[in-house]
C-alpha cells in the first residue's frame, strides 16, 4: 500500500454513482415536481439510456455534451411514462438536475483530506459546465475538473485515462482512477492506471437487493472516500 501511496500524484474521481448519488437526487426531484410517474422507476429508467446513447454518439463519430444527451433520453422517456405533454420549461428544469445532484456523506470529507497529499479532479463523461454547477452545488473540492469534454471521447475511451496522465505531465502509473463500476477501473487498468474500487452498494443490483459489487484483486477497495483516504495516509 505504502508503495502505490507514494508513487501516485493524482487521483482521478468516476463522478456519477461514485463520488454523488445520482439514484436518490433524480427521484427526489420528480417526486416534488409531482409528475405522474414513480420517482425510482422514471430515474432508473432515464439513467438506462444512457449507455445505449452514448454508444450511438460513439458509432456515428459524434461528438455530444451529457446535457444535450441527457435531454435526447428524458424526450423519449417522457414518452415512454405519458408525460409527453410536460412544457419546455419544466423540460429544461428537470435536464438540469444532474448538475444539482447531491454527495454521498463521505465525499466532501474524503476527497479534502485526498487533496492534502495528491492532486484530486475528476474524470466524468459529464460536460464541463454540468460538472462544475455540480460542484458548486455539492461542495466538492476538486484542484482541477476534467470531463470527457476535454478529450472529445467518452470513457471508456483509452483517451480519457491517458487525458489525465498527460494534462499533469505524469506516467500512467502516477495516476489513480477512483469509481465505483468495474468496467471503468479495467479499462483504466489497461492503460496502465491504478485503480481503486469504491464501494457504493447501490451502483449494483439497483432495484433488487441492496448488495456490493465484488471486486477484484487489481483494485485497492474502499467502503467510502474517506476509507481510501485513511489508506493513502490522509
Amino acid at each position: 500500500m505504502s508503495e502505490i501511496a507514494d508513487r501516485i500524484k493524482v487521483i482521478a474521481f468516476d463522478v456519477f454513482g461514485t463520488v454523488v448519488d445520482w439514484h436518490g437526487s433524480v427521484a427526489r426531484e420528480v417526486a416534488e415536481m409531482k409528475l405522474d410517474a414513480d420517482p425510482d422507476e422514471f430515474a432508473l429508467a432515464w439513467r438506462a439510456g444512457y449507455q445505449p446513447a452514448m454508444a450511438e454518439v460513439m458509432r456515428k463519430g459524434e461528438w455530444v455534451i451529457l446535457d444535450d444527451l441527457h435531454r435526447r433520453i428524458l424526450d423519449r422517456i417522457l414518452q415512454d411514462f405519458k408525460l409527453d405533454d410536460m412544457r419546455e420549461t419544466q423540460r429544461r428544469h428537470l435536464n438540469r438536475v444532474w448538475h444539482r445532484l447531491d454527495p454521498w456523506p463521505d465525499s466532501v470529507e474524503g476527497l479534502t483530506r485526498l487533496k492534502s497529499r495528491y492532486i484530486v479532479c475528476s474524470l466524468s463523461n459529464g460536460n464541463i459546465g454540468l460538472l462544475t454547477d455540480m460542484a458548486k452545488h455539492a461542495g466538492l473540492p476538486w484542484d482541477c475538473i476534467l470531463s470527457a469534454e476535454n478529450f472529445n471521447k467518452y470513457k471508456p475511451h483509452p483517451d480519457t485515462y491517458r487525458g489525465v496522465a498527460r494534462t499533469f505531465a505524469a506516467e500512467p502509473a502516477e495516476v489513480m482512477l477512483a469509481a465505483a463500476h468495474h468496467g471503468d477501473l479495467e479499462a483504466a487498468r489497461n492503460c496502465g492506471l491504478e485503480t481503486a474500487y469504491i464501494e457504493r452498494p447501490w451502483e449494483y443490483g439497483r432495484g433488487q437487493a441492496k448488495k456490493v459489487a465484488p471486486w477484484d484483486a487489481n483494485s485497492l477497495h474502499a467502503t467510502s472516500i474517506v476509507d481510501l483516504a485513511e489508506q493513502l495516509g490522509c
